[in-house]
Order: structure tokens, then C-alpha cells, then sequence
């Protein structure tokens, strides 16, 4: 199925001191250089959009230049929050795509294989996102006292991209907008309105670039490949 992909970078990287993340150096490109190239690699992705701050967006755009991207087919403004950025991303894919991908552009160890499977997935049952078991063990806590330890079997760190067909997902947006919701996760649109989305196990490296030390395990990762 015909894959839009709305990689989203229009935060203000507050806890990378200022410092725009997806433009740092991560081995021979910048960050959002890998998360672009991860997305070229794959036979369903038919385009991306990217969804930055403006002063950003030249150097995204000669960094896709330099990687080899040719699927860039545009490149936004961000909004006030993370949902207003998607949807200003969304308005920019083709009329023809039967399913939309949102990722995070600070998530530039994605593998193309894992892309892959979360389409298909997505296919499938509608919706489906990247994710892996937890590790630790989870508390709930109110008041600074632990009031519950939910079962840790049922429990996933979820990741992007997470990807919907595009009927729900727009029904989602709908429904968010009508009620004046703002989400931070794309899943939660589809699951408000009753939306199936399938957990896609990836793997432990699908990390978020957010604090300094996040860029260099990220480089020990990335030479690992």
C-alpha cells in the first residue's frame, strides 16, 4: 500500500540546550540525515514530508540532498504542539496515499526491515506502531507513595513511526479537533475513536535523541551496524 511518511522535527529542543538535535553530526551525516535515509530504503514508502522549524528547513532540505534522498516531496512549518505540527504535515501528502506513517525526526536508528513491518501490520489492522517490552519494573505513584505495580507483561515503550490508514487516522484528527483534544501520541487519535493499532515488536536501538548524551550512544550504535 502506498506509504506518506510525516517525519516531524519542529520542537525547540529545550533539553539539548537550544541546540537543534536532528541537526548534530551522527556518523557521516546529520541526524536527520540518517532518519531520511532509513525511510529511502523502503520499496512501500512512496514519499516523505518533513515538518520543521522554518529556520530549519534549508539545511534539512541540503542535507536530503546530500544523503541521496530523492522521496523528500516537501517540507513544512511546525505548529504550537506536537499534533498541530502533524497536521500541518498531513496537508501536504499525496491525495493518493492509502496509509500515513508519523516518526519522529530525533529517532534516526529506525531499521528500514522494521519500517517494513509496521506497514504491513498497519495494513492489516488499521493502525500499528513500533514498540518493545519494558524492561523494569513499572510503579504508579501519587503523592510520592507507589499505589500500584501494573504487570509488566503487558507493558511496551512505544516508538515511531506508528503508522494508520488514512481514513482513521483523518478521523481521528477530526474527532480530536471537535473536542478541542491535543495528544502527544498519534496512536491515542485512533484509539480515541475505537481504532484498532497493532503493537510491532522493533528492537532496543530505536532511541530518541532528546538529551546530549542520547547522540553519543546513538553514534556507539550506529558503528555497531
Amino acid at each position: 500500500m502506498k506509504t506518506s511518511v510525516v517525519i516531524v522535527c519542529a520542537g525547540n529542543s529545550t533539553r539539548m540546550g537550544g541546540v537543534n538535535k536532528i541537526l548534530l553530526p551522527l556518523g557521516e551525516r546529520k541526524v536527520i540525515g540518517v532518519t531520511m535515509t532509513a525511510f529511502q530504503a523502503c520499496e512501500s514508502v512512496s514519499e516523505i514530508v518533513i515538518v520543521a522549524r522554518e529556520a530549519d528547513i534549508p539545511a534539512i532540505q541540503d542535507e536530503a540532498q546530500l544523503a541521496g534522498i530523492t522521496k523528500l516531496s516537501a517540507c513544512t512549518t511546525g505548529g504550537a504542539t506536537r499534533q498541530e505540527s502533524v497536521i500541518n504535515g498531513i496537508k501536504k501528502i499525496s491525495k493518493d496515499s492509502e496509509l500515513v506513517a508519523i516518526h519522529d525526526g530525533a529517532r534516526p536508528l529506525v531499521r528500514s526491515e522494521h519500517i517494513e513491518k509496521v506497514i504491513k501490520d498497519a495494513s492489516v489492522f488499521g493502525g500499528a506502531t513500533l514498540g518493545v517490552p519494558v524492561k523494569d519494573t513499572i510503579k504508579s505513584v501519587d503523592g510520592g507513595l507507589i499505589v500500584d505495580t501494573p504487570p509488566r507483561s503487558t507493558l511496551y515503550i512505544t516508538q515511531t513511526p506508528q503508522v494508520f490508514r488514512r481514513g482513521l487516522y483523518f478521523e481521528g484528527i477530526d474527532f480530536a479537533l471537535e473536542h478541542g483534544l491535543d495528544f502527544t501520541d498519534d496512536c491515542q487519535l485512533v484509539e480515541a475513536i475505537g481504532g484498532k493499532v497493532a503493537m510491532t515488536v522493533g528492537d532496543y536501538t530505536n532511541i530518541k535523541i532528546t538529551t546530549p548524551e542520547d547522540i553519543r550512544i546513538a553514534e556507539v550504535l550506529l558503528k555497531q551496524r
